[in-house]
């Protein structure tokens, strides 16, 4: 079925663009003075964690070829960049001397960008944490509060002048489940003694950051963002509902309600409860600041069923394969509904500030084409989600912005180079750059040249 989706309908002022991150993208690990990352140190240290074995040492080379993507951008009509900056390319051991030569080189991003006509959006974190900071405990190390809050202060008295709108955090229930409960992540820390701490002091950079940027600046636009999956039972036994409603608190709730000033969501996953132990006086509000945006980052639904040999949660995911329903190259659910469930949900608490979606896209393995990329499964992707989002703005819930997870194919964490995000390919031998058809389309859809999408 063909539908008419005029973009212009969302609004004059409705934010249009594509999301990418330092590490996935820049390589030159270790070049112009750059610290190691705990990323740089995952892949090397424990490579059997990366699916092709593969590292970011060199990656898309955006750090060398930024000039080439920012102008590919403009070509395509895509006005809207987000990106973030590497806490060890500006302080290679996280506090102390700054790197001129890293801050340098954002500021020529940045510059480039607005010369090209392109807003930057900049992340301050994307999980790359300094490897000497891990070193003294990373996130489970309450002096994170204060490292963090200095390397925001670093970048803010640097860029601060051109960049206007900030995102403190990206994911934070991702990098610290991943990467400090379940070890599939950077730094590959298990167990709950490290899980615990490391949310309640995320959830506290996540504010302070915040707080930070606004009285540098109240003028700026300051957001952060969350990953979340809509949730349902696999049946709608009492049981599954249950787990289906843990399953949410962990994924959706955990890192949200804090910073509305509700606290952790303590009663519906009682392992939570130990958190209090890492709490001191006076943590319940600081853990509380009013963001001008939240970002939501979805790709999918989960179903979920009770499982009372798992851990914690006496829960599990039940596979779309199993459920023979379409997916993607990570095994998500191509499930459009998912966007529009999570900004209604998102949209049901109270004080809710504007709404982004600033991840949202799809890995699919494309035709082998040096010239034409045919990428039909994800430019209907795209389509179907966009779709959604005029859903959500007809019933009046405040999405103000969508952002493409990701401009060009590159490294994806513990998933390597396996899966193809981009609206762009990437030859890794030769960094030669193709427009997709995804692309094209996209581009020529925010230009309102193209306002005719296929749903199912």
């Amino acid at each position: 079925m063909n539908r008419i989706l005029d973009p212009s309908l969302l609004g004059d002022d409705f934010i249009w663009g594509v999301s990418s991150s330092a590490y996935q993208t820049e390589g030159a690990h270790l070049t112009d003075g750059k610290g190691l990352s705990i990323w740089d140190v995952f892949t090397e240290t424990q490579q059997r964690k990366i699916k092709d074995r593969s590292s970011a040492v060199i990656a898309c080379d955006f750090y060398n070829r930024y000039e080439e993507d920012i102008r590919l951008l403009k070509q395509t009509g895509i006005p809207h960049f987000r990106f973030s900056l590497s806490w060890p390319r500006i302080l290679p051991q996280g506090t102390g001397d700054i790197n001129t030569k890293g801050i340098d080189y954002y500021n020529r991003v940045i510059d480039y960008c607005l010369a090209q006509g392109i807003t930057p959006w900049v992340t301050l974190y994307h999980w790359d944490l300094p490897y000497a900071l891990e070193q003294q405990g990373g996130w489970t190390n309450r002096a994170i509060v204060e490292w963090f809050a200095h390397y925001v202060q670093v970048c803010w008295k640097a860029f601060g002048d051109r960049v206007k709108h900030w995102m403190v955090l990206n994911e934070p229930m991702v990098f610290v489940g991943a990467g400090y409960f379940l070890g599939v992540h950077a730094p590959g820390r298990m167990g709950m003694k490290n899980f615990l701490p490391a949310i309640h002091h995320a959830v506290l950079c996540m504010a302070e950051g915040g707080r930070i940027l606004r009285r540098l600046d109240p003028e700026a636009t300051i957001g952060t963002t969350f990953s979340c999956s809509y949730i349902e039972p696999y049946r709608s036994s009492e049981r599954d509902v249950r787990a289906a409603q843990k399953v949410d608190t962990l994924l959706n709730r955990i890192f949200l309600e804090p910073i509305l000033g509700l606290g952790y969501p303590t009663a519906d996953l009682k392992p939570l409860q130990d958190i209090k132990s890492y709490m001191k006086p006076g943590d319940e509000s600081r853990m509380a600041f009013p963001f001008d945006f939240i970002g939501i980052q979805n790709y999918t639904r989960e179903i979920v069923r009770h499982s009372w040999w798992t851990p914690y949660l006496q829960a599990k995911l039940v596979s779309p394969a199993h459920r023979k329903v379409p997916y993607t190259q990570m095994n998500w659910e191509v499930f459009p509904d998912a966007l529009y469930e999570m900004i209604k949900q998102f949209s049901s608490y109270k004080g809710i500030p504007d709404i982004y979606i600033t991840e949202n896209g799809a890995a699919f393995e494309d035709p082998d084409h040096p010239e034409l990329i045919l990428d039909y499964h994800r430019k209907e992707y795209l389509q179907q989600h966009i779709a959604q989002l005029f859903r959500a703005k007809a019933e009046g819930f405040p999405v103000k912005g969508y952002f493409v997870w990701t401009w060009t194919d590159n490294f994806e964490w513990a998933e390597g180079y396996i899966p193809k995000f981009g609206l762009v390919k990437t030859d890794r031998k030769t960094q030669k750059r193709v427009l997709k058809e995804s692309g094209r389309w996209y581009g020529e859809f925010i230009q309102g040249e193209i306002t005719e999408i296929t749903e199912p």
